[in-house]
């Protein structure tokens, strides 16, 4: 599929990982996919190496609406969400749920929505998650990065039935990025997701430009 240069889209990929493995893989997958397939610009971010500080709700960003009371590598998200029209968000399950990392991510955008309530607004959003078992968490996961984006009134995109669903769900056999590269049911419900995530991110686009 070809898209004019006008309406070329903007990605932001993020992973939830402390360390360089499936997880990394699969969001960096995730984003050159769509950039061999589609018209797009990619952006990525690793947790890996970050400082990345608990949200502390102390409400520093709601009385003061300067951004959160945390001085960290937070500012790289909050100035690439901005700059996106769409997302992708991917964890590591840990004990069946998202990494800490990632939940940190998603927890310290408060400050984000203290000074713009709507600073996603309308903004396709998708989700991956990797697991060691089988069924580890994965689905879960992903369900808790598709609430981030209810709540921050982005639009939460799955893959669609048969072989999809909620989104990206990869299982690793504990092999890091080795073992994703061999999943290819996870590999089909990444494209199928991208894909779902591009096609709602061009209506978007052309309706914000009628």
């Amino acid at each position: 599929m070809c898209v004019n240069d006008e309406h070329m889209i903007k990605i932001f990929g993020i992973s939830g990982s402390p360390k360089k493995g499936a997880t990394d893989h699969i969001v960096q997958e995730a984003l050159n996919y769509a950039k061999e397939k589609y018209n797009v610009k990619i952006e990525y971010f690793s947790a890996m190496g970050k400082k990345l500080n608990f949200c502390i709700h102390c409400d520093y960003c709601v009385r003061e609406k300067k951004g959160c009371i945390h001085k960290d590598d937070m500012h790289e998200v909050y100035e690439k969400l901005k700059w996106a029209d769409a997302i992708i968000i991917g964890t590591p399950v840990y004990q069946g749920m998202v990494s800490g990392q990632t939940k940190v991510i998603m927890d310290r955008c408060r400050a984000l929505a203290a000074q713009d309530s709507h600073f996603i607004l309308n903004k396709p959003g998708a989700a991956l998650a990797v697991g060691g078992d089988r069924i580890g968490g994965q689905e879960p996961s992903i369900q808790a990065i598709l609430n981030f984006y209810v709540i921050n009134e982005a639009i939460p995109v799955g893959g669609g039935s048969f072989g999809a669903n909620l989104g990206g769900a990869f299982w690793s056999k504990d092999m890091g990025a080795d073992g994703v590269r061999e999943d290819e049911e996870g590999l089909k419900s990444m494209r199928k997701t991208v894909n779902r995530l591009i096609k709602l991110t061009l209506i978007m686009k052309n309706e914000n430009t009628d």
